[in-house]
Protein backbone atom coordinates (compact mmCIF):
# COMPACT_ATOMS: atom_id res chain seq x y z
CA UNK A 1 0.00 0.00 0.00
CA UNK A 2 1.35 3.57 -0.82
CA UNK A 3 1.46 5.48 2.11
CA UNK A 4 2.93 8.50 0.53
CA UNK A 5 1.49 12.13 0.45
CA UNK A 6 0.99 14.41 -2.57
CA UNK A 7 0.29 17.80 -2.73
CA UNK A 8 -2.64 18.65 -4.89
CA UNK A 9 -1.60 21.60 -6.42
CA UNK A 10 2.05 20.05 -8.27
CA UNK A 11 1.68 16.26 -8.04
CA UNK A 12 4.73 16.12 -6.06
CA UNK A 13 5.65 13.88 -2.99
CA UNK A 14 5.32 15.69 0.14
CA UNK A 15 8.60 15.66 2.15
CA UNK A 16 9.60 17.21 5.50
CA UNK A 17 13.31 16.81 5.35
CA UNK A 18 14.89 19.04 2.98
CA UNK A 19 13.71 22.40 2.67
CA UNK A 20 15.69 23.25 -0.68
CA UNK A 21 14.06 20.46 -2.03
CA UNK A 22 10.23 20.26 -3.83
CA UNK A 23 7.79 18.82 -2.29
CA UNK A 24 8.60 20.34 1.10
CA UNK A 25 6.23 21.11 4.02
CA UNK A 26 7.33 21.38 7.94
CA UNK A 27 6.69 17.92 9.74
CA UNK A 28 4.45 19.82 12.32
CA UNK A 29 1.64 20.78 9.65
CA UNK A 30 1.49 17.11 8.02
CA UNK A 31 1.01 15.78 11.33
CA UNK A 32 -2.02 18.21 12.12
CA UNK A 33 -3.55 17.37 8.90
CA UNK A 34 -6.56 15.43 8.82
CA UNK A 35 -6.49 14.50 5.41
CA UNK A 36 -4.21 14.00 2.61
CA UNK A 37 -5.47 17.24 0.83
CA UNK A 38 -1.71 19.09 1.20
CA UNK A 39 -0.26 21.53 -0.42
CA UNK A 40 3.43 21.82 -0.58
CA UNK A 41 5.31 25.65 0.44
CA UNK A 42 5.86 26.03 -3.10
CA UNK A 43 2.43 25.37 -4.31
CA UNK A 44 1.46 27.99 -1.57
CA UNK A 45 4.00 30.46 -1.99
CA UNK A 46 3.12 30.50 -5.61
CA UNK A 47 -0.57 30.13 -5.18
CA UNK A 48 -0.42 33.09 -2.24
CA UNK A 49 2.41 35.46 -3.02
CA UNK A 50 3.43 34.44 -6.89
CA UNK A 51 6.63 33.52 -5.95
CA UNK A 52 8.59 31.04 -7.98
CA UNK A 53 11.64 28.62 -7.07
CA UNK A 54 13.31 26.49 -9.32
CA UNK A 55 12.61 22.65 -9.79
CA UNK A 56 15.06 19.56 -9.27
CA UNK A 57 13.06 17.79 -12.11
CA UNK A 58 14.93 18.29 -16.57
CA UNK A 59 13.73 17.81 -19.65
CA UNK A 60 14.29 14.51 -19.38
CA UNK A 61 12.53 13.63 -16.29
CA UNK A 62 9.56 15.05 -17.68
CA UNK A 63 9.81 12.92 -20.73
CA UNK A 64 10.30 9.60 -18.95
CA UNK A 65 7.03 10.62 -16.61
CA UNK A 66 5.19 11.03 -19.67
CA UNK A 67 6.47 8.04 -21.58
CA UNK A 68 4.89 5.36 -19.28
CA UNK A 69 1.36 6.76 -20.79
CA UNK A 70 2.79 4.21 -23.37
CA UNK A 71 1.66 1.35 -21.33
CA UNK A 72 -1.66 2.66 -20.04
CA UNK A 73 -5.13 1.94 -22.13
CA UNK A 74 -6.39 5.64 -21.84
CA UNK A 75 -7.40 8.36 -23.89
CA UNK A 76 -4.86 11.45 -24.73
CA UNK A 77 -5.89 14.94 -24.44
CA UNK A 78 -2.73 17.07 -26.24
CA UNK A 79 -3.38 20.29 -24.87
CA UNK A 80 -1.85 23.46 -27.12
CA UNK A 81 -1.66 26.53 -26.97
CA UNK A 82 -3.64 27.98 -30.24
CA UNK A 83 -1.34 31.73 -30.16
CA UNK A 84 2.45 29.74 -29.86
CA UNK A 85 0.85 26.60 -31.49
CA UNK A 86 4.83 25.89 -32.83
CA UNK A 87 5.93 26.49 -29.60
CA UNK A 88 3.47 24.13 -27.31
CA UNK A 89 3.30 21.35 -30.50
CA UNK A 90 5.52 18.47 -28.98
CA UNK A 91 6.84 16.76 -32.03
CA UNK A 92 7.27 13.34 -31.13
CA UNK A 93 3.71 13.11 -28.73
CA UNK A 94 2.66 9.94 -30.42
CA UNK A 95 6.65 8.60 -29.89
CA UNK A 96 5.78 9.42 -26.50
CA UNK A 97 2.72 8.13 -25.55
CA UNK A 98 2.35 4.98 -27.86
CA UNK A 99 1.46 5.00 -31.36
CA UNK A 100 -1.97 3.06 -30.68
CA UNK A 101 -3.21 5.67 -28.05
CA UNK A 102 -6.40 7.66 -28.73
CA UNK A 103 -5.45 11.36 -29.24
CA UNK A 104 -7.47 14.51 -28.81
CA UNK A 105 -6.64 17.95 -30.02
CA UNK A 106 -7.10 20.85 -27.16
CA UNK A 107 -6.23 24.19 -28.13
CA UNK A 108 -6.41 26.58 -25.37
CA UNK A 109 -6.09 30.33 -24.90
CA UNK A 110 -8.60 31.05 -27.63
CA UNK A 111 -9.16 34.34 -26.17
CA UNK A 112 -5.82 35.31 -27.55
CA UNK A 113 -6.76 35.48 -30.98
CA UNK A 114 -8.63 38.63 -32.29
CA UNK A 115 -12.73 38.36 -32.02
CA UNK A 116 -12.58 38.37 -36.00
CA UNK A 117 -10.75 34.75 -36.68
CA UNK A 118 -13.70 32.04 -37.68
CA UNK A 119 -13.22 29.53 -35.26
CA UNK A 120 -13.57 26.61 -38.48
CA UNK A 121 -10.87 28.29 -40.24
CA UNK A 122 -8.80 27.73 -36.81
CA UNK A 123 -10.13 24.08 -37.22
CA UNK A 124 -8.82 23.56 -40.76
CA UNK A 125 -6.17 25.18 -40.21
CA UNK A 126 -5.19 22.69 -37.36
CA UNK A 127 -6.47 19.50 -39.11
CA UNK A 128 -4.30 20.91 -42.20
CA UNK A 129 -1.32 21.18 -40.22
CA UNK A 130 -2.15 17.76 -38.25
CA UNK A 131 -2.34 15.72 -41.38
CA UNK A 132 1.19 17.04 -42.65
CA UNK A 133 2.66 15.99 -39.45
CA UNK A 134 0.38 12.56 -40.23
CA UNK A 135 -0.66 12.42 -36.97
CA UNK A 136 -4.52 11.62 -36.64
CA UNK A 137 -7.06 12.57 -33.53
CA UNK A 138 -10.15 11.92 -32.40
CA UNK A 139 -11.24 15.42 -32.77
CA UNK A 140 -10.03 19.05 -32.18
CA UNK A 141 -11.42 21.15 -29.26
CA UNK A 142 -11.26 24.99 -29.19
CA UNK A 143 -11.43 26.41 -25.46
CA UNK A 144 -10.43 29.03 -23.71
CA UNK A 145 -9.64 27.41 -20.28
CA UNK A 146 -8.83 31.07 -18.23
CA UNK A 147 -12.49 32.75 -19.63
CA UNK A 148 -14.49 29.38 -19.29
CA UNK A 149 -15.30 28.94 -23.01
CA UNK A 150 -16.26 25.99 -24.90
CA UNK A 151 -14.86 23.71 -21.71
CA UNK A 152 -18.39 22.39 -20.92
CA UNK A 153 -18.77 21.42 -24.35
CA UNK A 154 -14.95 19.74 -24.01
CA UNK A 155 -15.87 17.81 -21.21
CA UNK A 156 -18.63 16.42 -22.85
CA UNK A 157 -16.69 15.13 -25.85
CA UNK A 158 -14.08 14.30 -23.85
CA UNK A 159 -17.01 12.07 -21.71
CA UNK A 160 -17.90 10.78 -25.41
CA UNK A 161 -14.89 9.87 -26.28
CA UNK A 162 -12.97 7.82 -23.26
CA UNK A 163 -15.17 5.51 -23.48
CA UNK A 164 -14.45 4.90 -19.72
CA UNK A 165 -10.95 4.72 -20.19
CA UNK A 166 -8.91 7.59 -18.06
CA UNK A 167 -8.10 10.90 -19.50
CA UNK A 168 -4.31 11.98 -19.36
CA UNK A 169 -4.35 15.57 -20.39
CA UNK A 170 -0.49 16.81 -21.80
CA UNK A 171 1.08 19.02 -23.54
CA UNK A 172 4.19 21.73 -23.07
CA UNK A 173 5.14 23.83 -20.29
CA UNK A 174 2.46 27.25 -20.41
CA UNK A 175 -0.59 25.74 -22.18
CA UNK A 176 -3.13 25.97 -19.60
CA UNK A 177 -3.65 22.27 -19.05
CA UNK A 178 -3.89 22.76 -14.86
CA UNK A 179 -6.02 25.42 -15.68
CA UNK A 180 -8.77 23.51 -17.73
CA UNK A 181 -8.71 20.88 -15.41
CA UNK A 182 -9.28 23.13 -12.51
CA UNK A 183 -12.57 24.02 -14.94
CA UNK A 184 -13.73 20.53 -15.31
CA UNK A 185 -13.53 19.78 -11.94
CA UNK A 186 -15.53 23.20 -11.34
CA UNK A 187 -18.14 21.59 -13.38
CA UNK A 188 -18.08 18.21 -11.78
CA UNK A 189 -17.66 19.53 -7.98
CA UNK A 190 -17.51 22.70 -7.69
CA UNK A 191 -14.24 23.23 -6.36
CA UNK A 192 -12.02 25.88 -7.36
CA UNK A 193 -8.35 26.43 -8.22
CA UNK A 194 -7.70 23.01 -7.00
CA UNK A 195 -4.37 22.29 -9.27
CA UNK A 196 -1.64 25.09 -9.12
CA UNK A 197 -1.61 27.35 -12.00
CA UNK A 198 0.65 29.89 -13.28
CA UNK A 199 2.55 31.18 -16.29
CA UNK A 200 6.14 29.86 -14.89
CA UNK A 201 7.50 26.93 -16.24
CA UNK A 202 6.90 23.64 -14.61
CA UNK A 203 4.43 24.34 -12.25
CA UNK A 204 3.25 20.86 -12.14
CA UNK A 205 5.98 18.22 -11.30
CA UNK A 206 4.04 14.80 -10.84
CA UNK A 207 0.91 13.24 -11.94
CA UNK A 208 -1.94 14.39 -10.13
CA UNK A 209 -5.51 12.38 -10.12
CA UNK A 210 -8.81 13.58 -9.75
CA UNK A 211 -11.94 10.66 -9.78
CA UNK A 212 -14.34 10.61 -12.68
CA UNK A 213 -15.94 8.24 -11.25
CA UNK A 214 -15.50 4.53 -9.28
CA UNK A 215 -13.45 3.28 -11.75
CA UNK A 216 -11.67 6.01 -13.73
CA UNK A 217 -9.62 9.34 -13.49
CA UNK A 218 -8.41 12.49 -14.94
CA UNK A 219 -4.73 12.93 -14.81
CA UNK A 220 -3.10 16.18 -15.17
CA UNK A 221 0.66 15.36 -16.06
CA UNK A 222 3.77 17.74 -15.55
CA UNK A 223 4.36 20.28 -18.59
CA UNK A 224 7.04 18.83 -21.03
CA UNK A 225 10.42 21.92 -21.10
CA UNK A 226 10.70 22.75 -24.86
CA UNK A 227 13.89 24.60 -25.14
CA UNK A 228 13.53 26.11 -28.85
CA UNK A 229 10.85 28.13 -27.39
CA UNK A 230 11.80 31.55 -26.30
CA UNK A 231 9.72 32.30 -23.19
CA UNK A 232 12.10 28.91 -22.22
CA UNK A 233 14.75 31.45 -21.72
CA UNK A 234 13.40 34.98 -20.10
CA UNK A 235 13.09 35.48 -16.00
CA UNK A 236 9.67 35.86 -14.56
CA UNK A 237 9.71 39.75 -15.09
CA UNK A 238 10.31 39.64 -18.75
CA UNK A 239 7.60 36.30 -19.43
CA UNK A 240 4.39 38.41 -17.66
CA UNK A 241 5.26 40.89 -21.21
CA UNK A 242 6.04 38.35 -23.73
CA UNK A 243 3.50 36.29 -22.63
CA UNK A 244 -0.54 37.51 -23.39
CA UNK A 245 -3.03 37.86 -21.19
CA UNK A 246 -5.56 39.39 -23.26
CA UNK A 247 -6.51 39.28 -26.98
CA UNK A 248 -3.64 40.09 -29.07
CA UNK A 249 -4.40 43.57 -31.75
CA UNK A 250 -2.54 43.54 -34.77
CA UNK A 251 -0.12 45.95 -35.30
CA UNK A 252 0.63 46.76 -39.11
CA UNK A 253 4.09 48.19 -39.92
CA UNK A 254 4.51 49.88 -43.54
CA UNK A 255 8.05 49.37 -44.39
CA UNK A 256 10.50 50.09 -47.29
CA UNK A 257 13.25 47.80 -47.59
CA UNK A 258 16.71 47.87 -45.78
CA UNK A 259 14.09 48.75 -41.87
CA UNK A 260 14.21 46.73 -39.40
CA UNK A 261 11.94 46.24 -36.39
CA UNK A 262 13.07 45.25 -32.78
CA UNK A 263 10.90 42.94 -30.75
CA UNK A 264 12.44 44.59 -27.21
CA UNK A 265 15.61 42.91 -27.29
CA UNK A 266 14.64 39.55 -27.94
CA UNK A 267 14.51 38.84 -31.77
CA UNK A 268 14.80 41.49 -35.13
CA UNK A 269 13.01 41.36 -38.32
CA UNK A 270 14.97 42.56 -40.73
CA UNK A 271 13.21 43.51 -44.69
CA UNK A 272 16.01 42.91 -46.73
CA UNK A 273 14.58 43.24 -50.13
CA UNK A 274 11.69 43.97 -51.75
CA UNK A 275 8.70 47.02 -52.82
CA UNK A 276 7.03 48.80 -49.77
CA UNK A 277 4.38 47.00 -48.43
CA UNK A 278 2.69 45.86 -44.84
CA UNK A 279 3.73 43.76 -41.96
CA UNK A 280 1.30 42.35 -39.55
CA UNK A 281 2.55 42.00 -36.14
CA UNK A 282 1.08 38.83 -33.72
CA UNK A 283 2.89 39.30 -30.29
CA UNK A 284 2.29 40.57 -26.59
CA UNK A 285 0.60 43.65 -26.77
CA UNK A 286 3.33 44.63 -23.79
CA UNK A 287 6.27 44.14 -26.27
CA UNK A 288 6.80 46.99 -27.62
CA UNK A 289 8.38 47.36 -31.10
CA UNK A 290 10.90 49.41 -32.43
CA UNK A 291 11.39 50.56 -35.74
CA UNK A 292 15.12 51.35 -37.28
CA UNK A 293 17.22 51.68 -40.72
CA UNK A 294 18.94 48.73 -41.12
CA UNK A 295 21.84 50.23 -41.05
CA UNK A 296 21.66 51.33 -37.55
CA UNK A 297 19.92 48.25 -36.35
CA UNK A 298 23.16 46.89 -34.95
CA UNK A 299 24.51 50.18 -33.20
CA UNK A 300 21.36 50.04 -31.94
CA UNK A 301 20.88 46.61 -30.04
CA UNK A 302 24.64 46.63 -29.16
CA UNK A 303 23.70 49.91 -27.29
CA UNK A 304 20.39 49.32 -26.04
CA UNK A 305 19.65 45.68 -25.18
CA UNK A 306 18.11 45.26 -22.05
CA UNK A 307 17.12 48.71 -21.24
CA UNK A 308 15.06 50.31 -24.02
CA UNK A 309 15.13 47.29 -25.65
CA UNK A 310 13.48 44.79 -23.35
CA UNK A 311 12.59 42.62 -22.61
CA UNK A 312 14.71 40.57 -21.67
CA UNK A 313 15.98 42.91 -19.02
CA UNK A 314 19.73 43.95 -17.91
CA UNK A 315 20.21 41.69 -15.66
CA UNK A 316 18.60 39.22 -17.46
CA UNK A 317 20.59 39.27 -20.88
CA UNK A 318 21.17 35.48 -21.07
CA UNK A 319 21.41 34.17 -24.76
CA UNK A 320 20.02 37.25 -26.36
CA UNK A 321 23.47 39.28 -26.62
CA UNK A 322 24.42 36.52 -29.09
CA UNK A 323 21.68 36.30 -32.33
CA UNK A 324 22.37 34.57 -35.20
CA UNK A 325 20.51 35.37 -38.94
CA UNK A 326 18.30 33.53 -40.40
CA UNK A 327 16.83 33.92 -43.83
CA UNK A 328 13.44 33.29 -45.45
CA UNK A 329 11.99 34.57 -49.25
CA UNK A 330 8.49 34.88 -49.68
CA UNK A 331 6.67 34.28 -52.57
CA UNK A 332 3.43 36.35 -53.36
CA UNK A 333 1.11 34.03 -50.63
CA UNK A 334 0.18 35.30 -47.16
CA UNK A 335 2.59 33.76 -45.21
CA UNK A 336 3.54 33.41 -41.49
CA UNK A 337 6.86 34.13 -40.05
CA UNK A 338 6.93 32.42 -36.66
CA UNK A 339 9.08 33.17 -33.65
CA UNK A 340 8.80 30.71 -31.35
CA UNK A 341 7.33 31.34 -27.81
CA UNK A 342 6.94 35.36 -29.23
CA UNK A 343 4.35 35.56 -32.09
CA UNK A 344 4.71 36.17 -35.94
CA UNK A 345 4.84 38.02 -38.91
CA UNK A 346 2.17 38.08 -41.45
CA UNK A 347 3.95 38.92 -45.00
CA UNK A 348 1.30 39.40 -47.85
CA UNK A 349 3.91 40.63 -50.56
CA UNK A 350 2.80 40.97 -53.90
CA UNK A 351 5.71 40.48 -55.64
CA UNK A 352 7.86 38.79 -53.17
CA UNK A 353 10.64 39.82 -50.71
CA UNK A 354 13.91 38.79 -48.58
CA UNK A 355 13.58 38.91 -44.47
CA UNK A 356 16.54 38.10 -42.16
CA UNK A 357 15.14 37.23 -38.37
CA UNK A 358 18.01 37.52 -35.70
CA UNK A 359 17.08 35.26 -32.23
CA UNK A 360 19.56 33.34 -30.26
CA UNK A 361 20.81 30.20 -32.28
CA UNK A 362 18.53 27.92 -29.89
CA UNK A 363 15.19 30.02 -30.50
CA UNK A 364 12.89 28.08 -33.33
CA UNK A 365 11.80 30.45 -36.48
CA UNK A 366 9.94 28.99 -39.58
CA UNK A 367 7.36 29.82 -42.15
CA UNK A 368 3.84 28.83 -42.27
CA UNK A 369 0.82 29.52 -43.96
CA UNK A 370 -1.24 32.13 -42.58
CA UNK A 371 -3.61 31.03 -39.47
CA UNK A 372 -5.09 34.73 -39.74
Amino acid sequence: MDNKIYCIGCGVEIQSEDPKKQGYLPKNVVEKSEDSQLVCKRCFRLKNYNEVSDVELGADDFYQLIKSLSKKDALIAKVVDIFDFSGSWIEDVVDIVGNNKDIVLIANKLDLLPKSVKQNKIKQWLFKVLKEKGIKVKDILLVSAIKNQGVEEAAVRLDQLRNGKDVYIIGATNVGKSTFINKLIELTSGDKNVITTSHFPGTTLGMIEIPLDRATSIYDTPGIILDYDIAHYLDAKSLKLVMPKKEIKARIFQLNAEQSLFFGGMARMDFVKGERQSFTLYASNLVEIHRTKLSNADALFEKHLGQMLKPPFEDNISIFGKQVRKSFKIDNRKTDIVISGLGWITVNSDSGCKIDILVPEEIEVFVRESII
